[in-house]
């Protein structure tokens, strides 16, 4: 019998073997310029993406700060400088402070109405129905469709008089708007919202459907097996597992809505009396339109500097916990 707190006993090991055991744990030496060849091959990988980022990105933004401190028609040097009085002109100008409001409207309505009506969607097309495919491709096809032709064939469709939206309401023994939908001040933004969301909440579908399908079945069957129906599974499981890609859509449709320009051009240009005006169509009016590039580069910066620090709170305050790495 040996002692219990005797140290047990290890067979002897050959020099030879040991000295073998530590030359392999020895680390192999990197060749001379190792280093710098594997930074050089980096760098040649990412210098087309930083010379295009410097050209199309960080280039306009410095000319638009710069130009926003001068006085400049867009023709012959740019020598009149001004300071911040291009600043104090813009914040203190009511067309573009309701162009503030307007684009934090769309941005309210986007998460009040797109995200419970694309998850709603998203939950009906993730069960087990005939022409499941077909359907998730019907709703996609308004996103896919370029913009300029989206908004024309609304503009035709919303035509006073001859259009197909007014023919339809009349069929029904209604009276339309007088001005049309996009003619009443009272009732463009919220007609320009209604084409937006046609247009974009095929994404908010895609991006949950995307999401549900990374949800183990497991959970599902689990929870059926124990009695709870098909809402209870939703609300339970389907849609708290759902709560990052949540997440990441509202921040892309709230930088979306900040950035509104296109769809807004094309339906009304910011009328009627600027009733559907966004930050990027006053910028763009008052560039090109009327020719003040000082006013329209203070409102580029500004459009940046509220874009920049929702993006940074949003980040801080909501995304944080998606990027967290536990301890």
């Amino acid at each position: 019998m040996t002692d219990q707190g005797a140290a047990p006993f290890a067979a002897p090991v050959h020099p030879q073997v040991a000295g073998r055991r530590v030359e392999q744990r020895r680390p192999v030496p990197r060749p001379v310029g190792a280093g710098w060849r594997q930074r050089l091959e980096i760098l040649v990988f990412v210098a087309p993406a930083l010379a295009l980022m410097a050209v199309f990105v960080v280039w306009p933004v410095a000319s638009a700060v710069r130009m926003s401190f001068f006085h400049w028609k867009g023709f012959g040097p740019m020598d009149e400088f001004i300071g911040l009085d291009n600043y104090r002109l813009v914040l203190t100008d009511d067309v573009f402070r309701h162009a503030v409001l307007h684009n934090f409207i769309i941005v309210g309505l986007s998460i009040l109405i797109q995200l419970p009506l694309g998850l709603a969607i998203a939950l009906l097309l993730n069960r087990r129905i005939r022409g499941r495919g077909v359907l998730r491709t019907i709703i996609f096809v308004p996103y896919v469709v370029a913009e300029v032709i989206a908004g024309v064939v609304w503009y035709q469709l919303l035509q006073p008089e001859s259009g197909v939206i007014d023919g339809l309401i009349r069929a029904i023994g209604l009276t339309p708007p007088e001005q049309g939908f996009l003619g009443t001040p009272e009732l463009a933004l919220g007609t320009v919202f209604v084409v937006l969301t046609w247009k974009y909440l095929g994404l908010a579908i895609l991006l949950f459907l995307a999401g549900l399908q990374g949800v183990p079945d497991e959970l599902f069957e689990a929870a059926q097996l124990d009695g709870a129906g098909w809402w209870q599974v939703q609300r339970r499981i389907a849609i708290p597992l759902l709560g990052p890609t949540i997440r990441t859509w509202a921040f892309l449709s709230m930088i979306g809505s900040l950035q509104l320009f296109d769809m807004v051009w094309i339906l009304t240009g910011g009328g009627p009396a600027n009733a559907t005006t966004t930050m990027a169509t006053y910028l763009i009016t008052m560039g090109t339109a009327r020719h003040n590039y000082g006013i329209a580069g203070a409102a580029s910066v500004i459009l940046f500097v509220v874009g920049f620090l929702m993006a940074l709170l949003y980040q801080v305050f909501v995304l944080r916990r998606d990027t967290a790495v536990e301890r």
